[in-house]
């Protein structure tokens, strides 16, 4: 595991800036600057000699993801330009019929909202669920009704940070023929995930909050069963079975999850992630998540000391790496332009200010944070 030492190196933020935004944008660790600078060069100096050693670094990427959610086999695994084209996939890639309804939660980022409800027009119904308090679980449960086709949940809510047990929603999806597509942008390299034992057909994530890496990069990941019934809505010479014969006329779709990826790879921003991604390797996805989850539970501490008024459930099983909050007798505004006057970068989120630390997260910079208070 990487030492507290090694770490400092990698994330290099100047000494005033107070960094607690990871649910929104990330910073690079150094390793992902020095990739990006080394593709650069070689496109500066030899071109795209060493082409087939890009796409090595592009599949090593797809191994990455691949084992991040729980070891799936990489040929599930589309490299998509964002979390909104993952669900956008499902959404028009499925058969709908008037009547039908996808259940969604009443916390949903606009990503998984919207084109789910663009579904109206197709007579597409889209419900929402309450997630807050201890039996959300069996309130999306108990709201699978014959006609819902789909639920698509956030693992972790972007504004009140709560977090669900996926499992039994997969299971009673699986039991009930309803495919489960899961958001996981905020779990992903904040926490475990386990795809398969979820019972995931879909998982959708950008690599640039808690995977460390840029924007324009996302994983899509297929259940093959359930890649099966999506239509290709996009077309081009690289979701084609054999990509290398470019005079083939009797060209077929990939037989894996490629078949998504219509057209050239982002080879810039799969040197990022897969340059990030070996962070979090190293240090070993287990420890991160308890690293953090005690960052948290610290900062979670202080802020109760100081008099906050919590937004975040307090126990760890319902929370991953966001603590929201709200000063009593003040308005979230004022109290997010006095953090951010003092160099601490956060965000107004759910009606309080929004606190994302990471597993590296100094304890300074929380203690920094929280005097400002």
């Amino acid at each position: 595991m990487a030492s507290a030492l090694d770490l400092s190196a990698e994330f290099p933020l100047e000494n005033d800036v107070l960094y607690l935004n990871h649910a929104a944008v990330a910073p690079w660790p150094k390793r992902t600057r020095d990739a990006v600078v080394r593709f650069a060069e070689q496109n500066i100096t030899v071109g795209a000699r060493d082409y087939p050693r890009w796409l090595d670094t592009e599949q090593t990427l797809r191994g990455r993801l691949a084992a991040l959610i729980g070891g799936v086999p990489h040929e599930d695994i589309a490299l998509l330009k964002n979390t909104s084209e993952g669900l956008s996939v499902i959404a028009q890639g499925l058969s709908w019929r008037d009547g039908d309804q996808v259940l969604i939660s009443d916390q949903e980022f606009p990503s998984n909202r919207i084109p789910w409800q663009a579904l109206a027009e197709q007579g597409v119904e889209v419900i929402q669920v309450s997630v807050d308090g201890d039996n959300a679980e069996q309130r999306v449960i108990d709201a699978l009704g014959p006609r819902v086709r789909l639920v698509s949940l956030s693992s972790v809510q972007y504004a009140s940070g709560i977090r669900l047990d996926l499992a039994p929603i997969g299971a009673a999806c699986r039991e009930r023929g309803v495919l489960f597509c899961v958001d996981a942008i905020q779990s992903l390299g904040a926490h475990v995930f386990d795809a398969e034992s979820i019972n995931a057909d879909f998982v959708v994530a950008d690599g640039h909050k808690w995977m460390l890496g840029p924007e324009g990069l996302a994983l899509f990941y297929a259940r093959p069963e359930a890649r099966d019934r999506l239509r290709l809505r996009q077309f081009g010479w690289h979701m084609v079975a054999d990509s290398s014969d470019f005079d083939r006329q009797d060209w077929r779709p990939a037989d894996d999850a490629r078949r998504f990826e219509c057209g050239s790879p982002n080879l810039l921003c799969a040197h990022a992630l897969n340059a990030s991604l070996s962070l979090l390797e190293e240090v070993g996805m287990a420890s991160v998540e308890q690293r953090l989850s005690d960052t948290v539970t610290g900062l979670i501490g202080a802020l109760k000391a100081r008099g906050a008024e919590l937004l975040t459930p307090e126990a760890p099983r319902r929370r991953a790496g966001i603590v929201t909050f709200r000063l009593p007798g003040e308005a979230p505004q004022s109290t997010f332009e006095r953090l951010r006057q003092g160099g601490v970068v956060c965000a107004q989120r759910g009606g309080g200010v929004r606190f994302s630390p990471h597993f590296h997260t100094d304890q300074s910079v929380i203690d920094r944070a929280v005097a400002l208070l």
